[in-house]
């Protein structure tokens, strides 16, 4: 029992890094004022959101791949669709999203050389908001995976309960 308790502190505390560690890349994102432009090619440096998105992404693959895990292992497997897989189907859209955005946006803040920019030689700069909907998203998958668990386990306990149940035969 303590070992599920801790379990999940450690698996909603990795997601909240990464939600943190979002919110972080955003305020430290490339800026206009970073771009150099010489008329003709383009320069942007390094931000520090490139790491900080990174470390994001990992702690983002790593609590929604274990709770996946955990799900899977609560789950009974002749089960029929519920909120449970519904919720588990929310969470996997909503990780596959928000890492397309903190990919995307990540590689974007490495450095944009002149003459090789982020795509077809041209410097990009990362929307406003990006890293904060990619925190969004985390929010959500962590939500949907945390939700989906308790059902699981929920279900589980009561499967078990109602298997232990003794019927007996009352005289009057």
């Amino acid at each position: 029992m303590f070992m599920q308790i801790l379990n999940r502190y450690t698996f909603s505390s990795i997601a909240l890094v990464s939600f943190v560690l979002c919110l972080a890349a955003e305020l430290k994102k490339t800026k206009k004022d970073d771009l150099v432009f010489n008329g003709k090619l383009c320069y942007l440096p390094r931000s520090s959101s490139f790491e900080l998105g990174i470390t994001g992404l990992i702690c983002l693959s790593i609590t929604q791949v274990a709770g996946s895990l955990f799900i899977y292992r609560e789950f009974s497997p002749g089960a029929k669709f519920t909120v449970t897989r519904s919720l588990l189907v929310l969470s996997w859209i909503g990780f596959g999203v928000a890492v397309v955005l903190l990919s995307a946006a990540s590689s974007m803040n490495q450095s944009q050389d002149f003459g090789e920019g982020w795509l077809d030689g041209e410097c990009y700069l990362v929307k406003d908001g990006v890293y904060i909907g990619s925190a969004i998203l985390t929010l959500l998958a962590l939500g949907s995976t945390l939700g989906s668990g308790i059902i699981a386990v929920r279900k589980n306990k009561a499967e078990e309960t109602q298997g232990s149940l003794v019927h007996a035969k009352v005289d009057k």
